[in-house]
Order: structure tokens, then sequence, then C-alpha cells
């Protein structure tokens, strides 16, 4: 299991190469890249501001939920901090299971929580300056299936 909070971009090639392979447990590995995007046509970045320490300890205790929920066999949790701009790569997460019912879930689980619950505070940059980014009745209502 890998959980990572990192300023630098990371290789989604190689993180990849050999996640879940040579394992006779594994029949599934899903993998998903979250890619800053401008949703206002107005954002050149976005920076993100975290606790050292207690966001990886958050991160990983829900990995370990998703782990025991889906009995996985392995799990890659990287997240970017700092000023990322517009197309960078913010975050990956990549699960690997026996079957591909339980990758997916197990992945959706990871990104819904990532997305609404991880300790981030995230802050816009523009033209006309910045602003913090509000939480999203959307995401809220995502974890709510699970």
């Amino acid at each position: 299991m890998k959980v990572s909070v990192q300023a630098e971009p990371f290789d989604l090639g190689a993180e990849l190469a050999d996640f879940g392979t040579g394992r006779a447990d594994v029949g599934a590995v899903v993998s998903f890249t979250g890619i800053v995007r401008d949703d206002t046509g107005a954002m050149e970045a976005l920076e993100l501001e975290h606790y050292p320490g207690m966001t990886e300890r958050a991160i990983a205790k829900i990995v370990d939920q998703a782990v025991e929920r889906w009995s996985l066999s392995d799990v890659t949790v990287i997240h970017r901090h700092g000023r990322l701009a517009v197309g960078e790569q913010i975050m990956m997460v990549a699960t690997a299971a026996r079957h591909r019912v339980a990758a997916f879930e197990a992945a959706e689980f990871l990104m819904d929580y990532l997305k609404s619950r991880a300790p981030f505070w995230k802050k816009e940059h523009g033209p006309e300056g910045t602003s913090w980014v509000a939480a999203k009745d959307e995401d809220e209502d995502a974890l709510k299936r699970w």
C-alpha cells in the first residue's frame, strides 16, 4: 500500500508499471488520474494546502477501510499539493483486487473521499486574484452511496 502527498509531479506510467502484477490473487487493476481543470474559463492555477502528517494519516485511514471492505490486494494513492497549473496531474488512485467490481468500487470510494473529505484546502488563482474553493453539494452527495 502506498500513500503519498507530494509537491512533485508523478510518473503515471512508472507508478502503474508493476502495480498488481506477479500476484496470483489479483484479477483486476483500476486506476484514475485527476487533472486540474478550469470550470470557469478564468483559472490559471489551483493551490492546495495541507498539514503534513495529518493529511497522510487521514488518507491512510480511508485506504485501510477500502482494503478491508473490498479485500484489496494493493492500493496506491498519490495526491499533490502546492500550486498546480491547469492541465497538471493532481492525484491518482490505483486499486488491485481479485475481481473488477471490487477494484472499481474501491477506486470510486477513494476518489469520492479524496474529493470531499481529505484535509486539503484549495485556492483558485486567476486574473482577478485568488479565491478559496468551497465544498460542493454534489461532492458531498457522492459520499452517501458508500
